[in-house]
């Protein structure tokens, strides 16, 4: 008797152990990172929602709110894999559009990718690659400025002259180091990394960058106030999320060593907990944004998750990287609601609506 007691509890046991794990969610990091191939084909792996176990019921109501807010793509990567891919309003997968400032997340990798490759080191001036006068601030105080504080957007310089990056339009406001401020110097980086390399800026970043992974018929759009702006498909932002969400590796490639990326993606400086080199970071204490000198308390999308760095472009470009959820998702599109810069309330709003799908 006591032997078939133990042979039912056991059973018992093995059969409650069953039935749990058919109900557990699948867990995104058991399953092994993919990668597209390199070749152009159009074929990209993909997940389905039923697969991960997510809320069917969430997706349709997601769907409905990125095309009342004007969007033109939308695509979630889970390890790589495609898990939602959409367009909006006559736009497809082989349209072009613009990054805007999401991507000065390029600019910043290729700038690494140039420090590593002994070119320049982001801690000299910028003067000792572009020469003095590249502004129209005192010598003195043109010299403390640094290509990581173009990186880290504390350069001293006047954010409130528009986008021009002209000499004459570049203006000392405070000494580098100890102003915080959203300002389109960063693109002088680009000018840095053809004058050391020996290359124009587009040839460095397509041969170091863009080929590598596979991110074809991209292109630089640049404007006649000295703006250099990337405009590619959407699968093409997704490819460079996967390259962010693997620290800079790329199916075993490292394109851009996980050291710059991880300072990157960190807090570069103690004036805007939420800024790296060019990234934005979620889950900080407090933050700031552009055109104010204003300091937020709270995260910056406190909707989304805290460990969350991300590329935000005018009219509400996004690329977010999630690494705890092995998650990449892209957004773009036209303004979700008036003109803004990076952020809005759209963020704050689209990932309940993001967040709604796995919770």
């Amino acid at each position: 008797m006591k032997n078939l007691f133990l042979l039912v509890l056991v059973s018992f046991l093995i059969i409650g152990c069953n039935s749990d794990s058919e109900t557990i969610t699948p867990n995104p990091s058991d399953e092994a990172m993919y990668f597209p191939p390199n070749d152009g084909n159009v074929v990209w792996e993909t997940k389905s929602i039923s697969s991960l176990g997510w809320n069917q019921s969430a997706v349709q109501p997601l769907l409905n709110y990125l095309e009342l807010k004007h969007s033109k793509s939308f695509i979630i990567l889970v390890n790589g894999r495609i898990v939602m891919e959409n367009y909006f309003n006559g736009h497809t997968a082989s349209t072009p559009w613009y990054w805007a400032s999401a991507g000065k997340t390029l600019t910043a990798t290729v700038t690494g990718i140039a420090a590593q490759e002994g070119l320049i080191n982001i801690n000299n001036k910028v003067s000792d690659y572009l020469g003095t006068g590249w502004t129209s601030a005192p010598l003195a105080k043109e010299n403390l400025i640094t290509c990581k504080n173009l990186l880290s957007m504390n350069s001293g310089l006047n954010d409130a002259l528009g986008d021009n990056v002209s000499p004459a339009n570049l203006q000392y406001v405070a000494d580098a180091g100890t102003r915080w401020a959203y300002h389109n110097v960063y693109v002088k980086l680009q000018d840095v990394v053809a004058q050391a390399s020996g290359q124009t800026w587009t040839n460095y970043f397509n041969t170091k960058l863009r080929d590598k992974l596979g991110m074809t018929g991209g292109s630089w759009l640049n404007s006649g106030d000295g703006l250099s702006v990337y405009g590619s498909t959407s699968r093409n932002m997704a490819r460079f999320g996967l390259l962010a969400l693997n620290k800079g590796n790329w199916n075993g490639n490292q394109v851009i060593n996980e050291a710059f990326f991880t300072a990157a993606t960190t807090t570069s400086q103690n004036l805007n907990q939420a800024y790296g080199y060019l990234w934005w970071l979620n889950g900080k204490s407090t933050y700031r944004l552009p055109q104010t000198q204003l300091q937020f308390n709270g995260s910056l999308i406190p909707t989304a998750p805290a460990d969350m760095y991300c590329a935000l472009g005018k009219n509400d470009q996004k690329i977010y990287v999630i690494p705890s959820k092995k998650m990449v998702i892209i957004r773009m599109g036209d303004a979700a609601d008036n003109s803004n810069l990076a952020l809005s309330d759209f963020d704050d709003v689209l990932w309940q609506k993001i967040s709604a799908l796995y919770q």
